[in-house]
């Protein structure tokens, strides 16, 4: 599988592409933290397959590869792990030659007791067909925030 260029925080903010939202939660923030750790993390998302390399206790370091809208095959490796606030990853390899880089950012906030935000940033430097695919790569990050959405039944 082609090997992506790695990343590192940096390149959450100032990456080529950057979609970004924040969720609204009538959830605790560790009960959407327990969700995105989960042994099927983002199971809610159509377009998404993912499944844990690394053993638990995850952290900085750990692994998990994802498949998107069945074709896509991607290893991640984390390089942020803030055990129930935070953790990124970036893409290590992937079998399309789509991306340079990818790398995505999940923070969970309390707002309270019984709610609290979740911020999901994806951050891409698309290359090739990746340049070329941009209105569907818009698309595909529309269709996983609003999947996020109905699962939470956030605002």
């Amino acid at each position: 599988m082609p090997t992506l260029q790695q990343t590192d925080e940096t390149f959450l903010t100032n990456a080529p592409t950057r979609f970004s939202e924040t969720f609204l939660i009538p959830k605790p923030a560790a009960a959407v933290w327990e969700e995105l750790t989960s042994d099927k993390p983002l199971d809610w998302c159509r377009a998404l397959s993912i499944r844990w390399t690394s053993p638990r206790p995850l952290g900085i370091g750990a692994t998990r590869t994802a498949k998107i809208l069945g074709a896509l095959t991607a290893n991640e490796r984390f390089f942020i792990w803030e055990d129930g606030r935070r953790k990124a990853f970036c893409i290590t390899d992937a079998n399309l030659p789509v991306f340079s880089r990818l790398a995505e950012d999940f923070l969970v906030e309390p707002l309270g007791p019984d709610r609290s935000s979740f911020t999901w940033t994806i951050a891409m430097e698309p290359k090739g067909l990746g340049k070329a695919g941009a209105p569907a790569n818009k698309l595909l990050v529309a269709s996983l925030f609003k999947d996020t959405r109905r699962h939470f039944d956030a605002s």
